[in-house]
């Protein structure tokens, strides 16, 4: 017997990553999204000197770290952060499942 799918599907939303270093030469974001993979996820940085990068991700609560010419660095613009196995903080960010 085959079971059917129930159809309901897991919209995934456009989440925004943004990062305020204009004199940085390379920010990497990596996260739990990307089995913490800086190499994924590089940003790119606008006329404004601002770095972004954008995701389609699943609901769901995510942690992060902005990687900046070489060195992991916290979001200082995300209060949101947890303790990590290193014994130093994560940021984290709430996609959330508006159906």
């Amino acid at each position: 017997m085959i079971k059917k799918k129930s159809g309901k599907k897991t919209k995934r939303k456009r989440t925004q990553f943004s990062f305020n270093l204009p004199d940085a030469g390379e920010v990497l974001l990596a996260g739990d999204f990307n089995q913490w993979n800086g190499k994924k996820h590089r940003m790119k940085q606008n006329s404004g000197g601002i770095w972004e990068k954008t995701l389609v991700l699943k609901p769901g609560i995510y942690e992060y770290k902005y990687i900046v010419d070489g060195k992991w660095q916290t979001d200082p613009a995300c209060s949101q952060n947890c303790m990590n196995t290193f014994g130093s903080y994560n940021n984290w960010i709430n996609v959330p499942d508006n159906k």
